[in-house]
């Protein structure tokens, strides 16, 4: 039996402001609310909204046959949830018809997982947490930002407790093998891979209405023969692509919404199924260890991460941005931690890339700068002001050991202090029981000595009587013995 292993990728970063040099110190807020806003809300309704409702749909008219995975970003998600309120509603449908697996990522979709393994995690979990308040799932399976993986990655994806981890089926790591069977990691042999097809992906993503290209047009029974045609052993096909795809990238009157939804009906046809990313790695065994020893991912034609962190621009906004990250982890700031990750996304250094220059690659249609320079330039005067309020809580100069020692003491400090709070307020509390009941003593002593006169004046009285009564007695006797 044959399956597809559909995923798709929603993200959106925080779009930054026009930031000049002269806000530095001056202005605290780095992002264009207004840009964000439009954007996000122009990408739902075109694409996101009606894709939602197109796989809806296929999961209804196949009796959920039809099962798919999702990968949003936490920050994404907090910008659908401040602009685009009904998408979050779709896909709280789509969770609740049990066959739409969210996937585990990074919550800023940040490029973390490359030189900072401590908030990498910090940021999963964080991710995880805020799928499972939104859609009641805990993911089982991690996609790194833009399916970035190496083996020095393995072991700690795999403690993080995911089984299998989504990742670019490069052709520079697999050789003559196959992207269509699962792999595990080299370095841990416990974590599965599941490879992105990246022809059959690209040929939807990309070249769907190229008018040029050989195939067009794509119909859902030729794409299905297409898979269906491939070795009999090769039991899964992933297929790993963005939902912008539909709608955005590829417009809806090129029939790419019609096309996604035929392709249940004719994959029935040829006895193909579709699985989610947990499902193929509970039912697949792995066929053989993939080691890739330098990161990979699913962007260009090279599939590393040099549309990322490629030039020197990229690399020293990357690395200044990381050279706080002890800094702003001890800190409580709510409000620096929040930019902090809106700050990490990768899109930032991605519009710093100056391949676009050479190539007319997709880094340009993507950014809101005119050029990498000017992304550069505005990035970095935001980073500047940023610092400079980390610094104001924790000053650079001092050694980032040396601050943790001193934060370690004062953290001591003010526990020692906060027992001996309690101590003492425990023994203010004994000492005002001790006086209420040494009030109530003396209180009664004092009753007790105001009542002894009367009471020894009723005892003599008493007493003189009864002498009296005795003395009567005594004379009556007396008198009797008389006569």
């Amino acid at each position: 039996m044959k399956a597809i292993c559909f995923y798709f990728q929603i993200h959106q970063p925080f779009r930054l402001k026009r930031y000049r040099f002269f806000d530095i110190g001056n202005d605290h807020y780095y992002y264009d609310d207004f840009a964000n806003d439009d954007i996000v809300t122009r990408i739902a309704h075109r694409s996101y909204i009606p894709a939602a409702e197109t796989l809806l749909r296929m999961i209804e008219s196949t009796n959920g046959k039809f099962r798919c995975a999702l990968s949003i970003s936490g920050i994404a998600l907090e910008q659908f949830e401040q602009y685009v309120p009904e998408f979050i509603d779709l896909l709280k449908k789509l969770a609740d018809t049990g066959h739409v697996e969210f996937l585990a990522e990074t919550y800023a979709h940040s490029l973390s997982s490359l030189v900072d393994p401590e908030e990498f995690a910090m940021q999963v979990k964080s991710h995880d947490e805020k799928i499972f308040e939104l859609f009641g799932q805990h993911p089982k399976v991690l996609r790194n930002t833009e399916l970035i993986y190496c083996d020095e990655m393995a072991p700690m994806i795999h403690e993080l407790g995911y089984k299998g981890c989504v990742t670019e089926g490069a052709k520079h790591i697999l050789g003559w093998k196959s992207p269509n069977y699962v792999y595990s990691a080299a370095t841990c042999p416990k974590l599965k891979l599941l490879l992105k097809n990246d022809k059959l992906s690209d040929d939807i993503s990309f070249r769907f209405s190229n008018h040029e290209w050989d195939a067009y047009p794509l119909t859902a029974d030729k794409y299905i023969d297409w898979i269906a045609n491939t070795p009999a052993e090769e039991q899964v096909i992933n297929l790993f692509m963005s939902l912008e795809t539909f709608g955005e990238i590829q417009p809806r009157e090129s029939g790419i919404f019609q096309f996604l939804e035929a392709l249940p009906r004719f994959a029935e046809q040829r006895g193909i199924d579709f699985w989610t990313p947990s499902e193929v790695v509970a039912k697949c065994k792995a066929v053989d260890t993939l080691s890739v020893l330098h990161p990979i991912s699913w962007a260009d034609e090279a599939r590393d991460t040099s549309a990322w962190l490629g030039n020197k621009l990229q690399n020293e906004a990357f690395n200044k941005l990381y050279s706080v990250a002890e800094r702003v982890r001890l800190c409580t700031d709510r409000r620096l931690k929040q930019d902090w990750t809106y700050l990490q996304a990768s899109d930032h250094f991605f519009y710093m890339s100056t391949k676009h220059l050479n190539d007319g690659a997709v880094h340009a249609m993507f950014s809101p700068y005119e050029t990498p320079f000017q992304a550069f330039t505005n990035y970095m005067n935001v980073l500047a002001d940023f610092i400079v309020r980390v610094e104001e809580q924790y000053p650079l100069s001092i050694e980032n050991e040396e601050l943790n020692s001193l934060l370690t003491t004062i953290r001591n400090q003010a526990t020692e202090i906060e027992v001996l709070n309690k101590e003492v307020a425990s023994m203010r509390n004994n000492l005002e029981h001790f006086n209420e009941e040494h009030a109530t003593r003396k209180a009664l002593a004092e009753k007790e000595s105001d009542e002894k006169p009367e009471k020894k004046a009723k005892e003599v009285k008493k007493a003189k009587t009864t002498a009296k009564k005795a003395t009567k007695k005594t004379k009556a006797a007396s008198d009797d013995s008389k006569e």
